[in-house]
């Protein structure tokens, strides 16, 4: 195994703790700032929005830059945006922080997944660019959890503080031990923007905005909802974002497998599972063992989706597959953003913490409604990704 193959796992785990340990710093947030839960919250949508928009424009900005040299300087924005979230001095400040960070995530995957095939023999491709992604698995297995314990422990500011020192190990070993290629081909975006046509595609991106959106309405305010309505002290917090993650990772390998079987059934079933537990969680969130159960399904389904919209984007998108995989990174981000948003309008409104999950179940079958048209749309209800 290349050690330049657990460098980039390890970026992957930086940007992935990063992104999500704000969902566990929330209320340390809102509360050191003098904001409100939904103003906190929309540190997770400022973010979102940035990788999205940063997404696109970066891979365009990089496109000519060799591989290594545009994954060096993407990790420098990250170094950069990360000690400017553990010095911030208000609010304001704070959110520009977040955004900065946010423009070199979505352009790292894409590049780095490339160049982790580029690493190993053709027969190791998807292994080694599942090794890079582990990192981000890990990143919500151990990374938001710690990082959520030392802020609890040490203020919020010393999480970002961590994870600028990650950040900068894994700079240095990028320019340590990334080899630099230099009969490696040039990203030709014109054709692949010509490439991006077709209903198929644009409804694939939008099932992936709806699906972040239904995980990120309560993801978002899931501190919160322990906090206040189940009566979770801090580190019991810390340890039920350690089953949520592992959660995470279980759906992460039943959906890779279901999907290698049906795109189509594997998606619809995981959206339905989402709206049924998202309505549960708003009735069991009064008791903790029922909680701890149901988030734990919720995290499950969640993540079982997540091979299955990677695939199917690529699927209909196959003759642009490198700005596809990164417009899908964008929609997840996009779907983040609405999330955060949603979930903050509906406590702004008076509504309550727990009818957070009831809006993220609604967005599920919004989810499953986009599903049925694709694939109807489509022409195959049992779409496979390899075979058909």
């Amino acid at each position: 195994m290349p050690l330049s193959l657990i460098i980039l796992a390890l970026s992957a785990f930086a940007i992935g703790t990063t992104e999500f340990v704000i969902m566990g710093l929330l209320p340390d947030v809102a509360a050191d700032l003098g904001v409100s839960i939904p103003g906190a919250g929309w540190l997770v949508t400022g973010y979102a929005l940035g990788v999205a928009i940063g997404a696109p424009f970066m891979a365009l900005a990089t496109a000519r830059l060799p591989r290594k040299a545009a994954l060096v300087v993407l990790m420098g924005i990250f170094i950069v945006g990360n000690l400017l979230c553990a010095i911030a001095s208000d609010y304001n400040v704070l959110m520009f922080a977040r955004v900065v960070t946010a423009l070199c995530h979505g352009a790292f995957f894409g590049i780095g997944s490339v160049v982790a095939a580029g690493l190993v023999a053709p027969n190791k491709r998807a292994s080694a660019v599942a090794l890079m992604f582990t990192g981000l698995t890990l990143a919500n297995v151990l990374g938001v959890p710690l990082g959520t314990a030392l802020g609890q422990e040490a203020g919020w500011r010393s999480t970002f503080w961590a994870v600028t020192v990650i950040g900068v190990v894994a700079l240095i070993g990028l320019i340590r031990f990334l080899p630099a290629k230099r009969d490696e081909e040039k990203l030709d975006m014109r054709s692949e923007l010509v490439a991006l046509k077709g209903a198929g595609l644009w409804l694939s991106l939008s099932m992936t905005a709806l699906f972040s959106a239904s995980v990120f309405t309560l993801f978002t305010y899931v501190a919160p909802l322990l906090g206040e309505v189940t009566g979770v002290s801090p580190r019991g917090v810390t340890w039920t974002l350690v089953l949520i993650g592992l959660g995470l990772t279980l759906g992460n390998i039943i959906g890779g497998k279901l999907a290698d079987k049906s795109l189509a059934n594997t998606l619809m079933g995981v959206f339905i599972t989402m709206a049924v537990v998202s309505t549960v969680l708003s009735w069991t969130s009064v008791a903790l063992i029922p909680t701890e159960i149901t988030l734990f399904l919720w995290a499950t389904a969640c993540f079982a989706a997540v091979p299955a919209l990677q695939v199917n984007v690529v699927t209909f998108g196959k003759d642009a597959p490198n700005l596809v995989s990164t417009l899908n990174i964008g929609a997840f981000n996009i779907g983040n953003a609405l999330g955060a948003w949603v979930g903050g309008s509906v406590i702004a409104h008076g509504l309550g913490l727990t009818a957070v999950p009831l809006a993220a179940g609604a967005l599920a079958v919004l989810a499953l409604l986009v599903t049925l048209i694709t694939f109807r749309q489509g022409g195959n209800a049992d779409l496979a990704p390899a075979t058909h």
